[in-house]
């Protein structure tokens, strides 16, 4: 077996029919899993990454597939194309929005609840209405039980709180989520990992070492120039966003984010024009 050199972490929100910011429409999704199907690669459990992460040998083909923040249409869209392609996947999940009751129908099941676009889905949540838009319990321990989906912590509430009227305790306050949720993973499923990703990608050095403290290692970031490379920090895992595009294009991203050679380039490349583009708009 080759050894894999990095694993790109493809990150989704959602998938489904309805436009919008962050969404993937199952037939892309499909495509995009039909390419990764015919071109020989593997999906990885987090558990899988980490031993990548510590220097042990995986197959080179080799992607880590998460989902953000645990919609529903990940259950109704994204899970039956997992299953039939046979690819397993991580959700990260804000445990205060998962809610209770029956499984609702998935794709191929008949009538299927309607999964609206995503700042649809921001209303609701502000509304109370979490429900409507975001897994259930029983959801969830289903696709856990499959062997194909497994489920990590995304904080408590998803809040932003050095942007808050109390970003000065922002520190405690993200340490009592990071409490809160585990609390009600292991209440809910039986068990809380050491996999965890920031609340809409921020954190800084105190969220590290707090976020450390809980007992959380593997730390995901919305970085997407950098490479996970055995031995590179387990405290910033690189993800690139997938956009909702055909499987072909989302394969050359992955393709240049796991050569060794074009990668670092790619990478210099993109960080630079980013750096040069926030400059100029400052200086606007």
């Amino acid at each position: 077996m080759k050894k894999a050199h990095s694993v790109p972490v493809l990150m989704y929100h959602h998938v489904s029919p309805s436009d919008g910011a962050i969404t993937v429409s199952p037939k892309n999704f499909e495509d995009q899993l039909a390419w990764l199907a015919r071109n020989g690669y593997c999906s990885l459990t987090t558990d899988e990454f980490a031993a990548h992460l510590q220097g042990e040998p995986i197959a080179d083909k080799s992607v880590l597939i998460t989902f953000d923040d645990g919609y529903l249409d990940n259950w109704v869209y994204a899970y039956p194309l997992l299953k039939k392609y046979g690819y397993k996947a991580t959700i990260f999940i804000v445990t205060s929005w998962v809610g209770e009751g029956e499984a609702r129908p998935v794709a191929g099941q008949g009538q299927v609840p309607h999964t609206p676009p995503h700042v649809e889905c921001e209303q609701r949540i502000a509304a109370g209405d979490a429900d409507s838009v975001m897994l259930r319990w029983s959801e969830i321990r289903a696709m856990q039980e499959s062997g194909l989906i497994e489920f990590h912590s995304h904080t408590h509430t998803h809040t932003r709180w050095d942007k808050s009227e109390r970003a000065h305790e922002k520190n405690s306050l993200i340490a009592q989520e990071l409490e809160q949720s585990r609390k009600t993973l292991i209440e809910k499923l039986g068990s809380v990992s050491e996999h965890f990703c920031w609340p809409q990608g921020y954190f800084d050095a105190d969220y590290v070492r707090v976020a450390q403290q809980a007992g959380f290692k593997y730390l995901y970031t919305t970085h997407a120039f950098g490479q996970n490379l055995a031995g590179s920090d387990p405290a910033h895992i690189h993800r690139f966003a997938v956009r909702n595009t055909t499987g072909a294009s989302v394969g050359r991203r992955i393709q240049v984010a796991s050569n060794p050679v074009i990668a670092p380039v790619f990478n210099r490349f993109k960080l630079w024009k980013r750096a040069r583009r926030q400059k100029a708009q400052a200086g606007a």
